[in-house]
């Protein structure tokens, strides 16, 4: 289980409307998981300083896959503070041992590309 999170336009104030075109998938949450930022290179989004320089346009809104609004504030602090209370007893063959007791992607071509300097992995392609 696990949470999405989205960069999208605002809605139109007059009738509410959201462009489905302008939304952005950040990444995706998961306990006990470095965050899966979503990088595109595609569309020159390969790290999180993309994504920061992205999240300071104030005709754009972060809203996570429940509707919510969330504050640039609030989405960095779910990328770069994560943590797990106990290490992980096994791996998988898709994770390895991640910062703050969490499990971190391996390097995989196609899907985890990179891993940031924090609780976070760079993930290419459609994922959730």
């Amino acid at each position: 289980m696990g949470t999405n999170y989205y960069l999208q336009n605002k809605p139109c104030p007059h009738c509410g409307l959201v462009d489905n075109e302008s939304i952005l998938h950040i990444g995706k949450s998961s306990g006990g998981w470095c965050f899966g930022l979503h990088v595109m290179p595609e569309e020159s989004i390969e790290t999180l300083d993309d994504w920061k320089r992205l999240f300071e346009d104030p005709d754009k809104e972060i809203v996570n896959e429940y509707g919510e609004t969330i504050t640039k504030e609030e989405m960095l602090e779910i990328i770069t503070q994560r943590s797990w209370p106990r290490r992980p007893k096994e791996y998988g063959p898709y994770s390895e041992p991640g910062p703050n007791n969490l499990y971190r992607h391996k390097l995989y071509p196609g899907f985890c590309v990179g891993h940031g300097e924090g609780t976070w992995d760079h993930i290419v392609g459609e994922f959730s």
